[in-house]
């Protein structure tokens, strides 16, 4: 896994494979990354969650490039840790990053200390995981305002509902894979932009 951008841009880490970790591609993190950007994203201080954390590389991305912290939801233990493992490869301080075994579901159903600004969720396929943990994520306040959610989905999964205050920018295909972002804003607060599907 080679880091694209920011201060580790080219450093690659190891990963793994097997145990359903599909670590996201280069192309595609480079397109969801510009992406961001192109709506106004800054990262640089920003706190990060990454859900169905896999290797991390979105995370660790963000890291590269700013974020102030990153959160890494991951309930594997072989994964969690190679997680934690390449964090201290890059020598992060341990107040940079959270890499603890923990299945999404339940730590979700709890309120965190702060919002995130920045939420990727890439849940395993066919499980049925995606919108419980929208809802999750939604109604107990992980999303600060304005904040971006970003899903890595399978290419077919139909997606015709979410919680109200998550206003879809983009829904894309790469491949076989798809990528859908979301701006969260507090219910009723009136929409800034139309939505942008190509």
């Amino acid at each position: 896994m080679r880091i694209l951008g920011g201060i580790y841009k080219g450093r690659d880490l190891p990963t793994l494979s097997g145990d359903g970790c599909r670590p996201a591609m280069a192309k595609v993190r480079e397109a969801l990354f510009n992406m961001l950007a192109a709506r106004g994203l800054d990262l640089p201080g920003l706190r990060v969650l990454d859900v169905f954390a896999g290797t991390g590389s979105l995370g660790f991305e963000c890291l590269s490039r700013g974020a102030a912290f990153a959160q890494f939801v991951e309930a594997n233990k072989t994964l969690a840790r190679r997680i934690a493992d390449n964090a201290r490869l890059l020598s992060l301080s341990p107040r940079a990053y959270a890499a603890a075994p923990s299945d999404a579901l339940k730590l979700l159903a709890k309120a965190p200390r702060e919002p995130f600004g920045l939420v990727f969720v890439d849940p395993p396929y066919g499980r049925d995981l995606f919108l419980p943990v929208l809802e999750l994520l939604a109604k107990n306040r992980w999303l600060g305002e304005e904040a971006f959610l970003v899903a890595e989905v399978e290419k077919d999964l139909v997606i015709d509902t979410w919680p109200d205050s998550l206003e879809l920018e983009t829904d894309r295909l790469y491949g076989q894979t798809r990528i859908l972002i979301w701006t969260h804003r507090n219910p009723g607060q009136p929409s800034t932009q139309e939505p942008s599907i190509p």
